[in-house]
Protein backbone atom coordinates (compact mmCIF):
# COMPACT_ATOMS: atom_id res chain seq x y z
CA UNK A 1 0.00 0.00 0.00
CA UNK A 2 1.39 3.18 -0.97
CA UNK A 3 1.53 6.24 1.76
CA UNK A 4 -1.38 8.06 -0.47
CA UNK A 5 -3.25 5.05 -0.27
CA UNK A 6 -2.68 4.83 3.21
CA UNK A 7 -3.80 8.77 4.03
CA UNK A 8 -6.88 7.84 1.94
CA UNK A 9 -7.96 5.01 3.80
CA UNK A 10 -7.15 6.98 7.16
CA UNK A 11 -8.89 10.02 6.17
CA UNK A 12 -11.88 7.36 5.05
CA UNK A 13 -11.91 5.95 8.26
CA UNK A 14 -12.18 9.29 10.33
CA UNK A 15 -14.65 10.60 8.18
CA UNK A 16 -16.98 7.21 9.39
CA UNK A 17 -16.26 8.23 12.36
CA UNK A 18 -17.24 11.75 12.52
CA UNK A 19 -20.26 10.49 10.56
CA UNK A 20 -21.17 7.78 13.21
CA UNK A 21 -20.69 10.23 15.98
CA UNK A 22 -22.73 13.12 14.03
CA UNK A 23 -25.57 10.01 13.74
CA UNK A 24 -25.82 9.47 17.10
CA UNK A 25 -25.73 13.14 18.38
CA UNK A 26 -29.01 13.48 16.44
CA UNK A 27 -30.34 10.82 17.23
CA UNK A 28 -29.77 12.29 21.08
CA UNK A 29 -31.17 15.54 19.76
CA UNK A 30 -34.27 14.27 18.43
CA UNK A 31 -34.88 12.26 21.86
CA UNK A 32 -33.88 14.75 23.75
CA UNK A 33 -36.68 17.38 22.10
CA UNK A 34 -38.96 15.04 22.66
CA UNK A 35 -38.85 14.26 26.45
CA UNK A 36 -38.01 17.91 27.28
CA UNK A 37 -40.90 19.34 25.82
CA UNK A 38 -42.84 20.01 28.75
CA UNK A 39 -39.83 20.08 30.67
CA UNK A 40 -38.53 24.05 32.42
CA UNK A 41 -36.13 25.85 30.87
CA UNK A 42 -33.47 25.19 33.86
CA UNK A 43 -34.43 21.69 33.28
CA UNK A 44 -33.68 21.77 29.97
CA UNK A 45 -30.16 23.29 30.79
CA UNK A 46 -29.65 20.88 33.34
CA UNK A 47 -30.21 18.26 30.88
CA UNK A 48 -27.07 20.30 28.56
CA UNK A 49 -24.85 20.56 31.26
CA UNK A 50 -25.09 17.35 32.30
CA UNK A 51 -24.79 15.40 29.01
CA UNK A 52 -22.31 17.30 27.27
CA UNK A 53 -20.23 19.27 30.23
CA UNK A 54 -17.52 21.45 28.56
CA UNK A 55 -18.49 20.97 25.05
CA UNK A 56 -21.77 22.46 25.90
CA UNK A 57 -22.13 27.06 25.30
CA UNK A 58 -24.57 29.29 25.03
CA UNK A 59 -24.44 32.03 22.27
CA UNK A 60 -26.03 35.56 23.28
CA UNK A 61 -26.79 38.81 20.73
CA UNK A 62 -26.45 40.79 24.08
CA UNK A 63 -29.96 41.89 23.70
CA UNK A 64 -30.61 40.55 27.00
CA UNK A 65 -29.20 38.25 29.50
CA UNK A 66 -31.58 35.47 29.81
CA UNK A 67 -30.52 32.27 28.62
CA UNK A 68 -26.71 33.20 29.99
CA UNK A 69 -28.18 33.89 33.74
CA UNK A 70 -30.22 30.55 33.34
CA UNK A 71 -27.35 28.31 32.32
CA UNK A 72 -25.07 30.23 34.79
CA UNK A 73 -27.72 28.33 37.43
CA UNK A 74 -27.24 24.74 35.67
CA UNK A 75 -23.43 25.26 34.89
CA UNK A 76 -21.47 28.32 36.95
CA UNK A 77 -18.38 29.09 34.53
CA UNK A 78 -20.49 27.83 31.05
CA UNK A 79 -19.01 29.38 27.82
CA UNK A 80 -20.85 32.32 26.70
CA UNK A 81 -20.31 33.35 22.61
CA UNK A 82 -21.27 36.74 21.45
CA UNK A 83 -20.43 37.59 17.96
CA UNK A 84 -18.22 41.14 17.88
CA UNK A 85 -19.59 41.98 14.35
CA UNK A 86 -18.21 45.62 13.86
CA UNK A 87 -21.01 47.11 13.74
CA UNK A 88 -22.75 46.44 17.61
CA UNK A 89 -24.49 49.67 19.49
CA UNK A 90 -22.43 50.87 21.83
CA UNK A 91 -25.18 49.38 24.68
CA UNK A 92 -24.62 46.44 23.03
CA UNK A 93 -20.80 46.23 24.16
CA UNK A 94 -21.89 47.71 27.28
CA UNK A 95 -24.33 44.66 27.96
CA UNK A 96 -21.53 42.17 27.13
CA UNK A 97 -19.27 43.82 29.08
CA UNK A 98 -21.26 43.86 32.25
CA UNK A 99 -22.44 40.94 31.80
CA UNK A 100 -18.82 39.42 31.98
CA UNK A 101 -18.28 41.73 35.03
CA UNK A 102 -21.56 40.48 37.26
CA UNK A 103 -22.81 36.74 36.33
CA UNK A 104 -20.46 33.90 36.89
CA UNK A 105 -20.12 33.28 32.88
CA UNK A 106 -17.01 32.93 30.14
CA UNK A 107 -17.71 35.41 28.05
CA UNK A 108 -16.10 34.79 24.70
CA UNK A 109 -16.17 37.46 22.01
CA UNK A 110 -15.62 35.73 18.07
CA UNK A 111 -14.51 38.16 15.94
CA UNK A 112 -14.86 38.03 12.23
CA UNK A 113 -11.50 37.26 9.74
CA UNK A 114 -11.69 41.18 8.07
CA UNK A 115 -12.46 44.14 9.98
CA UNK A 116 -14.78 46.54 9.44
CA UNK A 117 -11.97 48.63 7.16
CA UNK A 118 -10.92 45.72 5.67
CA UNK A 119 -13.76 43.92 4.10
CA UNK A 120 -15.10 47.61 3.18
CA UNK A 121 -11.36 47.78 1.35
CA UNK A 122 -12.46 44.71 -0.98
CA UNK A 123 -16.15 44.46 -1.10
CA UNK A 124 -17.15 48.65 -0.86
CA UNK A 125 -18.52 50.58 2.29
CA UNK A 126 -21.91 49.24 3.28
CA UNK A 127 -21.78 45.97 1.90
CA UNK A 128 -24.99 45.56 4.80
CA UNK A 129 -26.88 47.93 2.29
CA UNK A 130 -25.91 46.57 -0.97
CA UNK A 131 -25.45 42.55 -0.29
CA UNK A 132 -26.79 41.94 3.57
CA UNK A 133 -26.88 38.07 3.32
CA UNK A 134 -23.23 38.20 2.55
CA UNK A 135 -22.26 40.64 5.25
CA UNK A 136 -24.27 38.63 7.58
CA UNK A 137 -22.07 35.25 6.63
CA UNK A 138 -18.81 37.11 6.21
CA UNK A 139 -19.66 38.90 10.30
CA UNK A 140 -21.82 36.51 11.69
CA UNK A 141 -22.35 33.06 9.84
CA UNK A 142 -18.92 31.97 9.50
CA UNK A 143 -17.21 33.07 13.03
CA UNK A 144 -19.91 31.10 14.57
CA UNK A 145 -19.42 28.07 12.42
CA UNK A 146 -15.54 28.43 13.47
CA UNK A 147 -16.25 29.29 17.15
CA UNK A 148 -18.80 26.27 17.75
CA UNK A 149 -16.09 23.47 16.41
CA UNK A 150 -14.85 22.60 19.85
CA UNK A 151 -18.45 22.33 21.25
CA UNK A 152 -20.88 19.59 20.45
CA UNK A 153 -23.76 21.41 21.71
CA UNK A 154 -24.99 25.20 21.65
CA UNK A 155 -27.93 27.59 23.50
CA UNK A 156 -29.43 30.10 22.01
CA UNK A 157 -32.38 32.57 23.26
CA UNK A 158 -34.77 31.35 20.21
CA UNK A 159 -38.94 31.89 20.87
CA UNK A 160 -41.64 30.49 18.82
CA UNK A 161 -43.50 33.68 19.50
CA UNK A 162 -40.81 36.11 17.78
CA UNK A 163 -41.82 35.70 14.56
CA UNK A 164 -43.62 32.67 11.73
CA UNK A 165 -40.50 31.33 11.08
CA UNK A 166 -39.24 30.43 14.83
CA UNK A 167 -43.19 29.18 15.15
CA UNK A 168 -41.81 25.48 15.10
CA UNK A 169 -38.68 25.96 16.95
CA UNK A 170 -38.08 22.88 19.15
CA UNK A 171 -36.51 23.18 22.47
CA UNK A 172 -33.88 21.03 21.66
CA UNK A 173 -33.51 19.70 17.87
CA UNK A 174 -30.31 18.89 15.34
CA UNK A 175 -28.32 21.97 13.38
CA UNK A 176 -27.48 19.68 10.31
CA UNK A 177 -25.15 22.22 8.68
CA UNK A 178 -23.01 22.56 12.03
CA UNK A 179 -23.31 19.13 12.74
CA UNK A 180 -24.90 20.09 16.91
CA UNK A 181 -26.55 19.77 18.84
CA UNK A 182 -28.91 22.73 19.10
CA UNK A 183 -30.86 24.20 22.38
CA UNK A 184 -33.48 26.86 22.77
CA UNK A 185 -34.65 26.52 26.22
CA UNK A 186 -36.68 29.35 26.26
CA UNK A 187 -38.87 28.38 22.85
CA UNK A 188 -41.98 28.26 24.45
CA UNK A 189 -41.82 31.16 26.43
CA UNK A 190 -43.91 34.76 25.76
CA UNK A 191 -42.22 38.21 26.27
CA UNK A 192 -44.12 38.67 29.16
CA UNK A 193 -41.91 35.50 30.75
CA UNK A 194 -38.96 36.70 29.57
CA UNK A 195 -40.11 40.24 31.07
CA UNK A 196 -41.32 37.99 34.52
CA UNK A 197 -37.45 36.34 34.65
CA UNK A 198 -36.03 39.52 34.27
CA UNK A 199 -37.87 41.43 36.76
CA UNK A 200 -37.23 38.22 39.69
CA UNK A 201 -33.86 37.53 39.41
CA UNK A 202 -32.55 41.57 38.09
CA UNK A 203 -31.35 40.13 35.09
CA UNK A 204 -29.33 42.48 32.55
CA UNK A 205 -31.08 43.66 29.67
CA UNK A 206 -29.55 46.03 26.70
CA UNK A 207 -30.78 49.78 27.37
CA UNK A 208 -32.69 49.58 23.86
CA UNK A 209 -35.45 47.69 24.42
CA UNK A 210 -36.70 50.63 26.72
CA UNK A 211 -36.04 52.49 23.83
CA UNK A 212 -38.42 51.17 21.06
CA UNK A 213 -36.18 48.33 20.03
CA UNK A 214 -37.82 44.83 20.35
CA UNK A 215 -34.54 42.72 18.95
CA UNK A 216 -31.22 44.22 18.45
CA UNK A 217 -29.02 43.42 16.24
CA UNK A 218 -26.19 45.31 14.22
CA UNK A 219 -26.86 49.22 14.28
CA UNK A 220 -26.94 49.69 10.36
CA UNK A 221 -29.57 46.85 9.85
CA UNK A 222 -31.94 47.56 12.95
CA UNK A 223 -34.57 50.21 13.69
CA UNK A 224 -37.44 50.58 16.11
CA UNK A 225 -40.69 48.91 15.89
CA UNK A 226 -44.13 49.96 15.22
CA UNK A 227 -47.19 49.60 17.42
CA UNK A 228 -48.23 46.60 16.21
CA UNK A 229 -45.42 44.77 14.37
CA UNK A 230 -43.90 41.80 15.49
CA UNK A 231 -40.57 41.77 17.56
CA UNK A 232 -38.54 41.26 14.72
CA UNK A 233 -39.97 43.45 12.22
CA UNK A 234 -37.40 46.23 13.28
CA UNK A 235 -35.04 43.83 11.60
CA UNK A 236 -33.51 44.65 8.25
CA UNK A 237 -36.70 46.72 7.58
CA UNK A 238 -38.26 47.22 3.75
CA UNK A 239 -36.49 43.63 3.09
CA UNK A 240 -37.55 39.85 2.55
CA UNK A 241 -34.24 39.19 4.86
CA UNK A 242 -35.73 38.05 8.49
CA UNK A 243 -32.45 36.05 9.82
CA UNK A 244 -28.74 36.91 9.53
CA UNK A 245 -28.64 33.11 9.10
CA UNK A 246 -27.40 31.83 11.95
CA UNK A 247 -30.74 29.82 12.34
CA UNK A 248 -31.13 28.89 8.82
Amino acid sequence: MTTVQREQDEQTDQDSQEDRASADLKALAEQAGRDLEDASALEILQWAADTFGKKFCVTSSMEDAVVAHLASRAMPGVDVVFLGTGYHFPETIGTRDAVEAVMDVNVITLTPRQTVAEQDAQYGPKLHDRDPDLCCKLRKVQPLEQGLTKYDAWATGLRRDESPTRANTPVVGWDDKRRKVKISPIAKWSQEDVEAYVAEHGVLTNPLLMDGYASVGCAPCTRRVLEGEDARAGRWAGRSKTECGLHE
